[in-house]
C-alpha cells in the first residue's frame, strides 16, 4: 500500500500556510491615529462610497511613491509612511485586488532598493535607510496572499531586489533596522513562492538560495526563522531547489536548529529538512548520514504541537523504504511519544503519529515492540474517526501488526476483530486495508497463536473469553471448530451472548454463530432441491392412478385412485404396516383417505411412483403434512426445500412451528439459520425475545451435532 504516494493528498502542505506579516515599526500619534482609521475603513467589505475613497487613497500613496524617491528626508518619511499605510490596508484580503488594481504593485517594487545616491553636498545621511524598503517588502509580501498577484509583482522586476535586500547585512552594518528589513524580504520570497512552481525555480535563478541559507546562521532568530520559511516553501516539490540548499551545505545548520529551544527555530528547521527529504532518497541518505535522525525523534516530546506533527511525518518518511533505518528509529526511543500522540486531543497530531507507526511497523521486531508498548488498543479507537486519512493510517499501521504471531493474541484480546468488523469505513483503501488485515489474522489462527487463544478462553474474565470465542467464530478453520467450540466450550460462550440482556451481545452472539454454521456446512441452501434419502425402483409414470394391475383404490374426497400394493409397500414404512401389519386396510379392497385433499393425494402418490414430483408453494404445507403421516422422507425433503425458498422476517416463527409440528428437521435448521442472518431486523419485531429462547436449545443441538461429525455435510435449505 503506497502511503508515501498519497501523502500529498492527506498531509497538507509543509510551508502550506503563508506566513503572517506583522509590522513592528514604532509609529508617532499621528500616524497611530491614520493608521486606526486605515484598520476600520478597510476591515470589511467597503460599500460603494467608501470603495471610491478607498482607491483614492491608494491613488494618492502610490503618487507619493512615485515622486518620492530620493533621500531627502521628507521623500523619505513621506515614502515610508505610505508603505506602511498600503500594508496597512493590504492586511483585509478583501480590498487588495483594489490597492493592486491602483498601481501599488510597481511603486512598491521600485522602494524595494536605495534611491540613487545624493549629491555631495547632502553628505551621507541617509535617513530612514532600510525602513522604506522593509515597508515596501511587507507590503508586497502580503499582496503575494492572493496567487494572482504573485506573478504580477515578479514581473516588475520584485524577485532581484528581494535577494538583495537578503544580504543587506554583509556591509557589516547589522542592526534592527537591517534585521528587519532581511526578514520581511525572506517573508515576502515565501509568500511569492507559495504553491507557484515557477516563481520557486525564478527565485533559484535569481540566486535567492545561497543568501538564504548563509542567513540559517544570523544571529537574530526572527531571521533565521524568516530565512528557513522561505527555504522551506522553495523546497517543497522542486528537486533543483533541494539540491542547491544541500549543496550550499544547509544540513548540519538546519540539524542543529532543530536542537534549538525555541520552538519557532526547530519548526521551521524541520520543515525544511521534510521538504527536502519526500520523494528525494538519495537527500534522506545525506540527512540521515548528517545526524538529524535524534534530534527529529527528539522532537516528538517538544511542547510545540507543530514541530511534534512534523517531527512524526518526518520519521514516517525517514522508515520508508530503509528496514534498518526503521529499527533504528525504534532503537532510539520514537515509539512511546509516538503513541502518546495518538491520544493527543489535536487530530493532525493522531493522523501523522499514526502514519510514522504503521511506516514502522512494517519490520517484524517493531510490530511486537509496537503492540507491546500499548500501541494497539489507541490505534483501534482512532478507527472510529470521521476523518478518513487519519481512520486510513490508523488501519494500515493495524495492518502491520497484525503481522506478527505475537500479537495476534493480543488484537483479540482486546477486541480487535470485532472492531475491524463493526467499523464504518469512509474511503475504499481504508475497507481494503482492514479486510487484508483480517485475512492476515485469520491465517494466523494455527499453532501456538491458536493455543494460547484457548488458554484465554478457558481461563480469562468472561469479556476476554467472549472476544475469543467471537474472533474465533469468524476466523478459525472448520478443522479446528470442533476442538474451539465443542472441547473448549467455545459454543456454549456464543450461546450465551445469544441470551444476554445486552441487544449488541445478543448481534454479535447471532453474527458469529452464524458465520460459523457456514463454515460447517459444505452444501448451499439453494444449489439443489435434495434426492430421495433411500434409493428404489418405481413402476412410472403410466401406473400413476392406472387401473392395470391395479389391486388396491383409495377413496379421497369420493373419488377413486388405482393403486397397486407392491408399488407401496416398498414406499414406506407406514404402508407397510398398513398391508403387512394388523390393520383392516390390510384385506381391503377400498380404502378411504379421510382429511387429504384430492390434488395432494394425488402428488403424493405420483411421488411414490415416480420418486420425484414438482412441489409449489401452494400446496407445500399440505404435502408436507400428508409426507410426515406416511413417513416418506424424500416427499418431506421436496416439501421442506420448497417451503424454505419462501422463509421471511414476517413468517419465520410460523415456518419453526411449522417445522417442529411435523419433525421437519433440515426446515427447522434453515429457520435457525435465517433468524441468526437476519437477527438485527428481527431484533425489532414483536415475540422475538420468545422465540430467541425457544430455539437455543435447538441451536446448541443442531451445532454440537454439525461439529462433531469427522467431515460436516451438513444440507441447509
Amino acid at each position: 500500500m503506497d502511503l508515501e504516494r498519497r501523502q500529498d493528498q492527506r498531509v497538507p502542505e509543509r510551508k502550506g500556510q503563508k506566513r503572517k506579516l506583522e509590522e513592528e515599526i514604532v509609529i508617532g500619534d499621528e500616524q497611530q491615529q491614520q493608521q486606526r482609521e486605515i484598520s476600520s475603513s478597510s476591515s470589511s467589505v467597503p460599500s460603494s462610497d467608501a470603495r471610491q475613497a478607498l482607491l483614492c487613497e491608494v491613488s494618492a500613496q502610490v503618487n507619493i511613491l512615485n515622486i518620492a524617491f530620493s533621500w531627502f528626508e521628507g521623500d523619505r518619511a513621506a515614502a515610508k509612511r505610505a508603505t506602511h499605510v498600503l500594508a496597512e490596508l493590504a492586511k483585509n484580503e478583501e480590498v487588495v485586488n483594489w490597492i493592486v488594481e491602483g498601481g501599488a504593485v510597481p511603486a512598491l517594487v521600485k522602494h524595494l532598493q536605495a534611491p540613487p545616491p545624493t549629491s555631495e553636498a547632502d553628505g551621507n545621511s541617509k535617513p530612514f535607510e532600510h525602513e522604506v524598503e522593509k515597508g515596501s517588502a511587507f507590503a508586497l509580501g502580503l499582496l503575494a496572499v492572493k496567487p494572482e498577484h504573485q506573478q504580477l509583482i515578479v514581473d516588475n522586476g520584485a524577485l532581484l531586489h528581494l535577494v538583495n535586500l537578503l544580504k543587506r547585512h554583509r556591509d557589516g552594518n547589522v542592526s534592527r533596522a537591517v534585521n528587519s528589513v532581511i526578514r520581511r524580504a525572506a517573508d515576502a520570497i515565501t509568500n511569492l513562492a507559495h504553491e507557484n512552481s515557477s516563481i520557486k525555480t525564478r527565485v533559484r535563478m535569481e540566486g535567492g538560495i545561497p543568501p538564504l541559507v548563509e542567513l540559517l546562521e544570523f544571529t537574530d532568530t526572527k531571521v533565521q526563522r524568516a530565512a528557513a520559511g522561505a527555504l522551506r516553501t522553495l523546497a517543497f516539490k522542486n528537486d533543483e531547489n533541494k539540491n542547491q540548499i544541500v549543496e550550499c551545505n544547509a544540513l548540519p545548520t538546519l540539524i542543529l536548529m532543530l536542537r534549538s529551544e525555541d520552538a519557532a527555530i526547530h519548526y521551521e528547521a524541520v520543515g525544511v529538512i521534510g521538504n527536502l527529504v519526500h520523494s528525494s532518497p538519495n537527500i534522506k541518505k545525506e540527512v540521515l548520514a548528517a545526524g538529524a535522525l535524534q534530534p527529529v525523534i527528539g522532537l516528538l516530546s517538544s511542547c510545540c504541537s507543530e514541530s511534534q506533527r512534523e517531527a512524526a511525518l518526518l520519521l514516517g518518511q525517514f522508515a520508508a523504504t530503509d528496514s534498518d533505518c526503521k529499527v533504528h528509529i525504534v532503537q532510539r526511543g520514537a515509539v512511546r511519544p509516538l503513541i502518546e500522540m495518538l491520544q493527543s486531543s489535536d487530530v493532525q497530531l493522531r493522523e501523522m503519529s499514526a502514519f510514522a507507526l504503521g511506516r514502522l511497523a512494517q519490520d517484524m521486531h517493531n510490530q511486537a515492540g509496537i503492540a507491546h508498548s500499548g500501541g494497539l488498543v489507541p490505534l483501534l479507537k482512532l478507527l472510529d474517526s470521521k476523518n478518513g486519512s487519519l481512520q486510513h493510517n490508523a488501519a494500515f499501521a493495524l495492518y502491520g501488526l497484525a503481522d506478527n504471531e505475537d500479537n495476534v493474541s493480543d488484537f483479540i484480546r482486546v477486541g480487535g476483530v470485532q472492531k475491524l468488523q463493526d467499523g464504518e469505513f469512509i474511503v475504499q483503501a481504508t475497507k481494503d486495508c482492514v479486510a487484508k488485515t483480517l485475512k492476515r489474522l485469520e491465517e494466523k489462527i494455527h499453532g501456538r497463536v491458536l493455543s494460547h487463544l484457548l488458554y484465554l478462553m478457558r481461563i480469562a474474565e468472561k469479556s476476554v473469553q467472549r472476544r475469543v470465542s467471537l474472533a474465533l467464530a469468524h476466523l478459525c478453520s472448520p478443522d479446528d471448530q470442533r476442538t474451539i467450540f465443542i472441547d473448549n466450550g467455545g459454543l456454549d460462550l456464543l450461546l450465551g451472548l445469544l441470551g444476554s440482556t445486552n441487544p449488541k451481545q445478543q448481534l454479535d452472539g447471532a453474527v458469529a454463530l452464524y458465520k460459523l454454521a457456514n463454515k460447517a456446512m459444505t452444501l448451499s441452501p439453494v444449489d439443489a432441491a435434495p434426492p430421495s434419502p433411500t434409493p428404489q425402483v418405481y413402476l412410472g409414470e403410466q401406473y400413476v392412478n392406472s387401473a392395470t394391475l391395479s389391486d388396491v383404490t383409495f377413496l379421497v374426497e369420493g373419488r377413486r385412485f388405482y393403486a397397486h400394493r407392491i408399488c407401496l409397500l416398498a414406499s414406506s414404512d407406514a404402508f407397510r404396516a398398513m398391508f403387512d401389519g394388523g390393520y383392516r386396510e390390510k384385506d381391503a379392497r377400498d380404502i378411504e383417505i379421510p382429511n387429504i385433499r384430492w390434488e395432494v393425494f394425488e402428488l403424493m402418490m405420483r411421488f411414490i411412483y415416480t420418486g420425484s414430483v414438482d412441489v409449489t408453494l401452494d400446496i407445500a404445507q399440505d404435502l408436507l403434512r400428508a409426507a410426515d403421516q406416511y413417513l416418506l422422507e424424500g416427499l418431506k425433503r421436496l416439501c421442506e426445500y420448497t417451503i424454505a425458498q419462501d422463509i421471511s422476517l414476517e413468517n419465520v416463527a410460523s415456518m419453526y412451528e411449522l417445522s417442529e409440528a411435523f419433525h421437519a428437521i433440515p426446515l427447522r435448521h434453515t429457520c435457525i439459520l435465517f433468524i441468526l442472518e437476519q437477527y438485527d431486523k428481527l431484533s425489532a419485531r414483536p415475540g422475538h425475545s420468545h422465540l430467541i429462547q425457544r430455539i437455543v436449545p435447538e441451536i446448541h443441538e443442531y451445532f454440537s451435532k454439525a461439529l462433531t461429525k469427522p467431515n460436516p455435510h451438513k444440507l441447509r435449505l
